[in-house]
């Protein structure tokens, strides 16, 4: 079978329901589940704080017993079960519950299909940022339509938008898979699948960690207040959306040439590159709050978050053993792509009700020492 098509349909399936759970899940619950935005900020950050702990631990666990590909059907089926289970749930003691369960199992197919991914670029199956790139390509799709559906039937489109997501999504998995990912890992295998504790041994990997959770964490002020920024500029509802995607489709180009573009680069020079870019991005919103400066700094979303993203998923290829991806993509996606967002998420929002640029400049708080760290470290340690 063509395993970069499977990779790059997976790819696309499940980040269109991204790009209805990441911009839209915290407003749903306010307009179509009647919570207050307090209330629904506190049951989404219970649910990072459960989807923190699910992507680290449950999913390394699960990978040492199951095959790649009943790891995304467990999961998907669960997801789909929870979100069901959304449809009658109205008081705030259901919906919290409700959303704990949800983000136990939906994000964690995030480290589920990367892990594939990696697999099959360390066996030179594929090549990672052409098959990613329809992954962005989903999620702005998603956004698009999601918008369009909320006009036309209020925001109970949103469920069922993620529910059909979702059954898309788990008969895709029923499909002809790539043979490594239907593999089971055999007792042997289980012997070799190093724990957390020898991840951590690995010379390089908490430093790189260190640096991705700084990168990834800096884009918390822009996912949790770009849309409301935009709003304090005067910007009509209709654009926003627009102005939001310009970021991803930037996102996109870099993916489709980052297999070629830079390829000779080590991981260490490509982070450098996306903290250079990242610190340009946010000291730009800052010192031209006006909304022509912040659609060119979508520009630099494909440093900020695509090269970080990319030199990690090199990172892993290049210097850990195949037997320690889904434990490094579990953290990853727990720490980096989790934890991090919900904390820096707390200190935007006070810097925010303070001036809503400080939100933004605040994040140099983490690029600045990122691009430090990597100056350190790189001479030393050759990642």
């Amino acid at each position: 079978m063509n395993n970069q098509r499977w990779l790059s349909q997976s790819f696309f399936v499940f980040f269109f329901t991204w790009g209805i759970f990441l911009p839209y899940w915290t407003g749903w619950l306010v307009q179509a589940k009647n919570l207050t935005v307090a209330d629904a900020s506190m049951i989404m950050a219970f649910g990072l704080v459960a989807r923190a702990v699910a992507t680290m631990f449950v999913f390394p666990f699960m990978s040492k017993y199951m095959s790649n590909k009943k790891i995304i059907i467990t999961f998907t089926m669960l997801a789909l079960c929870a979100a069901v289970f959304y449809i009658p749930a109205t008081s705030r003691v259901s919906l919290l519950l409700i959303t704990i369960l949800f983000s136990l199992v939906y994000p964690t197919l995030m480290p589920a299909i990367e892990s594939g991914a990696s697999s099959l670029v360390q066996q030179g199956k594929v090549h990672y940022g052409k098959s990613r790139s329809y992954g962005s390509i989903g999620f702005v799709i998603a956004v698009l339509i999601i918008s369009m559906l909320t006009g036309f039937w209020g925001e109970q489109a949103i469920l069922w938008s993620m529910i059909i997501g979702l059954i898309f999504l788990l008969i895709k998995q029923f499909m002809p898979t790539p043979g490594p990912l239907l593999t089971k890992p055999s007792i042997e295998d289980r012997r070799q699948k190093l724990s957390m504790k020898e991840l951590w041994k690995v010379k390089t990997f908490p430093v790189v960690l260190i640096v991705v959770f700084l990168l990834q964490g800096a884009h918390a002020a822009y996912y949790n207040y770009g849309y409301i920024y935009l709003q304090e500029l005067d910007v009509n509802a209709f654009y926003i959306g627009m102005i939001i995607n310009i970021a991803v489709i930037f996102e996109i180009l870099y993916f489709m040439k980052a297999d070629n573009f830079l390829s000779k680069w080590r991981p260490s020079s490509l982070f450098l590159l996306a903290g250079a870019g990242s610190t340009l991005r946010w000291v730009l919103i800052f010192l031209f709050p006006n909304v022509g400066i912040f659609i060119i700094s979508q520009a630099l979303h494909a440093l900020s978050f695509g090269m970080a993203h990319i030199a990690f998923i090199r990172y892993l290829t290049i210097s850990l053993p195949k037997e320690q991806i889904p434990n490094a993509q579990g953290i990853y996606s727990g720490l980096a792509l989790s934890l991090s967002t919900a904390i820096l998420t707390f200190v935007g929002g006070y810097l925010y009700e303070i001036q809503p640029g400080l939100a933004f400049l605040g994040m140099i708080v983490c690029t600045v020492p990122a691009i430090i760290l990597i100056l350190i470290s790189r001479k030393n340690l050759r990642y």
